[in-house]
């Protein structure tokens, strides 16, 4: 009796198949294994165009299908070794060398050593990433800020004027370097200006700043102009500290966003992604904690030099130097990662594919928002988070000069700013689980907008009634400014760490209950309107009051209405928004518990047949069944089990960014 299959992959039992029950090789084949062996050995039928197997009698039906499924799909290989039986049993090599054991594949701490090859290197360039990115964010702000001729009233021009026309630009860019460029190049023509562009300022164009920075021109164009256009004309008195602030953030959107998660997300797997992406999300806190210290190391560096010398400039080149350095080191790892994990065939790669997203034009998506009370309080959530928090950090940073003048002053407390929000941060995500799960996504989303209203009501209260506060103020040892600088960096650190513990977290969850199509074209209406009118909103408010009031500082008051009515439409939103999405939650986890129900996970065995995908209900069908109805039944758990993991790939790709 032979079980036969065609070459062309359609699968042929004969009608009546006798079997015998199977038995452990516990007789002289297990010594003499050579009558088994080439029972198991697959054989050119006489027609030439099938695949045979000797002796199908000899072994259990179940492990003739693995084989016969193996060679349907041109998965055999003279070398591949094929299960005698279920867990434990013993593999049987083609050639007849005889029983080969299977051995488990190691590990280290409950991790496979090859998953390890590559989230630690991951890991380890994230680390770096993070940290020159919170050495440049620090060190932007100081170099605009307290810089000659300027304020902090240059930031909403510089982010709108500058930064938003580059990072447009550079993205055009990117696209056709990546038409004609391989991964591996295009990475290192990306990285590599930024790293070249840090250690020449700090070496070369900072200590010409005098001679490059056109001082004359800008004074002329600010007699000519008046006071209200300090900020437009201080980029071009100090443009390359502009572009230093430009590249910095840069670094942030295209290095982390771009660079590593695309890399990340093209070599890791679903699996791997969903239990190493939340390490990634605490390891960047710790990188932010550390390098706050770094940055306040440095900072009081001119502490111990002499009088005379330039103690930022020291310091900047200390910080430059670190930079650079890490990014050597990124390219080193991603090097290594290339030349020798990625070659190595027994990794298991990503088989993910994008979902291809509409393009909307600007008038659509408006359409889009405008035509579902859902879509539209989601909207509101991330513009106003977006305005709010650009209201509240330029008028806080005009304070923050103000009361430490001197760059390192300056920058000594933006390090430890950055670590108490790296603290916070890391804190508040230990945390977010546990809020999410005991009061439920409401509560979870309405956090950040009373955190921003409780704290920006006591900033904006500091700054336009702090004489009459002085005498109690006076007590606790501050000054009002100081108090509101205080105050102000209470905001900034609350915000942002309850921002990347919940205020995401809520917002990606709130699509999850709509429908396919309603997901794509919500999330790439939000992408399309909402992101760039968040970024840019408050920019553009803060110009319009500067040039009508003449200053930042004569228009906090109204700045601090506009921002309250901005969080109290955001706290309204997500009330509106909680009223929807706890029944549509609701039916979602119904339909989840049915679904388990109906599709019974599928129990696999370390055998070779499962490896192939022989899982489910193909494993455990009856003997006398066809092998037809049992692959389309395999077939139908595989897209059961690819529609659950769909979302969960989709989230593994879209993992936030510090």
């Amino acid at each position: 009796m032979e079980a036969v299959i065609p070459v062309t992959g359609h699968l042929s039992l004969p009608s009546n198949p006798q079997t015998r029950a199977f038995r452990p090789f516990s007789n002289p084949r297990t010594r003499f294994p050579s009558v088994a062996i080439r029972a198991y050995t697959p054989a050119p039928s006489s027609d030439g165009l099938h695949w045979r197997v000797r002796n199908p009698s000899f072994f259990p039906l179940d492990a003739q299908r693995s084989l016969l499924h193996n060679l349907s799909y041109g998965s055999w290989r003279k070398d591949e070794t094929f299960p005698v039986c279920g867990a434990g049993a013993a593999a049987i090599p083609a050639d007849g060398g005889g029983f080969v054991e299977e051995k488990p594949k190691p590990k280290f701490l409950g991790i496979e050593v090859q998953t390890l090859k590559k989230i630690v290197p991951l890991g380890l360039m994230f680390f770096c990433i993070l940290f020159n990115y919170t050495i440049l964010r620090d060190t932007k702000d100081v170099l605009v800020v307290t810089a000659k001729g300027s304020s902090a009233e240059i930031i909403p021009f510089l982010k709108m004027w500058v930064n938003l026309p580059m990072a447009v630009g550079f993205m055009l860019l990117y696209t056709k370097l990546s038409n004609v460029l391989s991964k591996e190049a295009l990475f290192y023509t990306v990285i590599f200006p930024f790293i070249a562009f840090f250690g020449a300022f700090a070496f070369v164009l900072y200590p010409l700043r005098d001679a490059i920075h056109p001082t004359g021109l800008a004074d002329k164009l600010l007699a000519a102009l008046g006071p209200s256009f300090l900020g437009p004309v201080a980029i071009l008195r100090i443009w390359s500290f502009c572009l230093f602030y430009v590249m910095a953030e840069l670094w942030g959107s295209v290095v982390i966003s771009v660079l590593f998660w695309g890399f990340a997300n093209q070599i890791t797997t679903v699996e791997e992604a969903k239990e190493f992406y939340p390490l990634f999300g605490l390891g960047a806190n710790v990188a932010l904690i550390f390098s706050g210290r770094t940055v306040k190391y440095f900072s009081n560096l001119r502490k111990s030099l002499g009088s005379g010398v330039d103690g930022w400039a020291i310091s900047l080149k200390g910080m430059m130097s670190i930079v650079v350095l890490l990014g050597l080191v990124i390219c080193a790892l991603y090097w290594g990662v290339n030349t020798f994990v990625l070659n190595d065939p027994s990794l298991p790669r990503s088989q993910r594919k994008k979902k291809d997203k509409p393009k909307l034009s600007m008038k659509e998506s408006l359409k889009f928002l405008l035509s579902s009370r859902y879509v539209r309080d989601l909207a509101t959530l991330v513009v106003a988070y977006g305005i709010s928090i650009n209201l509240v950090e330029v008028t806080w940073k005009s304070k923050l000069k103000a009361q430490f003048p001197s760059p390192n002053e300056y920058s000594s407390f933006m390090g430890d700013f950055s670590t108490a929000t790296g603290i916070a941060t890391f804190t508040m995500m230990l945390l977010g689980r546990v809020i999410l799960r005991k009061f439920g996504w409401g509560v979870a989303a309405m956090i950040t907008p009373t955190v921003l209203l409780i704290t920006g009501v006591g900033f904006f209260s500091l700054i336009l009634f702090g004489e009459p506060l002085a005498p109690l103020l006076g007590k606790f040892g501050m000054t009002p400014l100081l108090a509101a600088v205080y105050v102000g960096a209470l905001q900034n650190i609350f915000s942002k760490s309850s921002k990347y513990s919940l205020f995401d977290p809520c917002k990606e969850m709130a699509y999850i209950p709509l429908d396919e199509d309603m997901k794509v074209k919500s999330k790439a209406a939000i992408d399309v309107v909402c992101n760039p009118l968040g970024k840019s909103g408050g920019a553009l408010i803060q110009q319009f009051m500067i040039l009508t009031f003449g200053s930042l500082a004569n228009s906090t008051p109204y700045l601090g209405g506009i921002l309250l009515v901005i969080v109290l439409s955001w706290i309204g939103a997500a009330r509106s928004l909680d009223s929807q999405f706890s029944p549509l939650a609701k039916q979602e986890l119904e339909k989840e518990k049915l679904l388990k129900e109906k599709v019974k996970e599928p129990v696999v065995k370390p055998s070779q047949e499962n490896k192939e995908g022989l899982v489910g209900k193909e494993a455990t069908t009856k003997e006398n069944g066809s092998l037809g109805s049992s692959a389309s039944e395999n077939s139908t758990n595989g897209s059961a089990l690819k529609e659950k993991l769909a979302p969960e790939s989709k989230s593994s790709s879209d993992a936030p960014t510090t």
